[in-house]
């Protein structure tokens, strides 16, 4: 028999619990909307409005009132950002990210190695070079995909290999992509990979002695290929160029603007969620120099994203070719791209 001594008084009181401010946050609260955001690199805007439009949002939000991105939650999320990126119109990515949502299942090994994205894609009426292209995707075959983009550029230009090759077969991969679950997503990211490769390689770039064209994804837009395609098209007409890239914050479109004095500016939204208006009319009112003498840019708004918007004052070219004929018009190197 042990001889410790017995508590005799009653149990002591338990340490007070802290206020819920001061609580750890529980692994399983999920992601805030800052967070979120954050780790998928759009705005907290951009998630509220897809939230609002398509339903995609958070299935329970803590205390009835703030928002927590669950797990599942955050999968949905991730794949409409892929979708959009590779140019599917935002509400059927919403619609293909809610499906696969509602279709998954726990995966089951299968019980030999096999590619998931079997079939050919829907291009319908395009080049035969386009078919050749997609189909070396769809192989995963990348030194075909390497060749058959430089064969392109080499044999047609840059203008009519990104408007009758490389744009098909990438619209083509984003649908299918959409419409079929995570399969083909390996096939969007390797044809999206080589053609920016390829655009890269047959870029070069033309010293600035004159005023440049910037080109820049306005603020949470990614799709940055067709401006790609563009930037190569004018180096190789001569044109200077500064090439921004994808969501590019609106202070730091405007510094730019303020610094460099371009000629134009090309604004490229891929839908209607991204597209900025108040700040392409903004860029188009910066102006600079002497009194009396001042300048303003050019302003040509890209893609599909700034259709129905007010654009006066602005030019909206129908693709590629126009917005390099405008361009090239505007600097007196008019020639084929």
């Amino acid at each position: 028999m042990d001889d410790k001594p017995v508590r005799t008084g009653p149990d002591p009181e338990p340490d007070p619990e802290p206020p819920p401010s001061e609580r750890p946050a529980s692994a399983d609260a999920g992601l805030t909307t800052g967070a979120l955001a954050r780790r998928l690199g759009v705005s907290p805007t951009t998630l509220r409005s897809w939230d609002r439009r398509y339903g995609i949002g958070p299935a329970a939000r803590a205390d009835g009132r703030h928002r927590r991105w669950a797990p599942d939650d955050v999968a949905v999320l991730e794949t409409m950002c892929r979708l959009t990126a590779s140019g599917v119109p935002p509400a059927e990515a919403a619609r293909a990210a809610r499906g696969r949502a509602r279709e998954s299942t726990p995966p089951v090994a299968p019980t030999a190695p096999r590619s998931r994205a079997a079939g050919p894609l829907p291009l319908g009426d395009v080049r035969q070079e386009c078919r050749g292209l997609a189909r070396a995707a769809v192989r995963l075959d990348a030194p075909a995909v390497a060749r058959q983009l430089d064969r392109a550029i080499t044999e047609f230009g840059l203008t009519v290999a990104w408007q009758d090759v490389m744009a098909p077969a990438l619209h083509a991969v984003g649908r299918k992509w959409a419409s079929s679950g995570d399969r083909y997503v390996e096939v969007e990211h390797l044809l999206s990979w080589h053609v920016s490769t390829a655009l890269r390689h047959h870029t070069a770039p033309v010293g600035a002695s004159v005023a440049p064209v910037l080109l820049a994804c306005v603020p949470d837009e990614q799709h940055t290929l067709p401006l790609e395609a563009l930037n190569a098209s004018l180096a190789r007409n001569a044109v200077p160029t500064r090439m921004f890239g994808a969501a590019v914050p609106a202070d730091a479109l405007g510094a730019a603007v303020r610094r460099l004095g371009p000629a134009a500016v090309v604004l490229w939204a891929q839908s209607r969620t991204t597209a900025a208006p108040q700040l392409a009319r903004h860029i188009a009112a910066t102006a600079w120099g002497v009194r009396g003498a001042r300048a303003q840019p050019l302003v040509l708004l890209g893609g599909p994203g700034w259709s129905g918007r007010p654009t006066r004052g602005m030019v909206r070219p129908t693709g590629l070719a126009d917005a390099l004929a405008t361009l090239t018009a505007a600097y007196g190197t008019d020639q084929p791209g």
